[in-house]
């Protein structure tokens, strides 16, 4: 568990606490880990939650399919990201599969020990309960960035507000993004061939350069 606090302090949950902080939280949350291979799934749709889940290592995606077998990617989790908080406050059933795209370890944190504070009524523990709350407002925010994106009309268009809003997150034209071909259309929720014909256009129109999940803005 120690070897994971390095990753941890760079998280928005643990923001701003030292190592020894992070240490004696870890003990009080009754934080486990668990080891996922590529393609397990961490969670199924309908599953009832109680913790509060940050990846350590490796890449998740959250993702649905519908009746037919259509699938949509909702997010990508990368490492030092949070996923799943928004059904544990209340055991409410999780509407997505939580599945691990390459092998990964997750770590659980007891979600009533994080939001009742500890006997001793640390200011550390305080903390934590703070940025739990702006960790959710910025997920909140990012979801309504994907609706944006969602609701351009054509597949260039959401090509477009994808990548732009990727370089001013990585804050550089220069970036990667966690998805390949299929899965992008998925995100995108647009069919795979007419995503690559988009992609090929704007490479030959001199808006970008692509190579595999790399990508440059021009």
């Amino acid at each position: 568990m120690e070897k994971y606090i390095p990753i941890l302090s760079k998280t928005r949950l643990f923001e701003g606490l030292n190592y020894e902080e992070i240490a004696s939280l870890l003990n009080c949350l009754q934080a486990k880990t668990r080891a996922y291979t590529k393609g397990e799934y961490v969670f199924n749709q309908g599953d009832r939650i109680k913790h509060i889940t940050l990846l350590l290592e490796g890449e998740l995606h959250i993702r649905r399919d519908d009746y037919w077998g259509e699938r949509s990617i909702i997010n990508a989790v990368g490492v030092g990201e949070m996923f799943g908080e928004a059904y544990a406050t209340d055991l409410a059933p999780i509407p997505n599969d939580v599945v691990a795209t390459r092998d990964s370890v997750v770590i659980f944190l007891d979600v009533n020990k994080i939001i009742t504070t500890c006997g001793s009524n640390c200011s550390f523990h305080s903390s934590i309960i703070r940025n739990l709350f702006l960790a959710i407002s910025e997920r909140n925010r990012g979801l309504v960035g994907k609706l944006g994106i969602l609701s351009e009309r054509t597949t260039r268009n959401k090509l477009m507000a994808y990548l732009s809003s990727e370089a001013k997150r990585q804050k550089s034209p220069c970036f990667s993004i966690p998805f390949n071909r299929q899965q992008l259309a998925d995100f995108l929720l647009v069919d795979r061939s007419a995503l690559s014909n988009e992609l090929c256009k704007m490479r030959d129109e001199g808006l970008i350069k692509f190579r595999k999940n790399e990508f440059i803005l021009l």
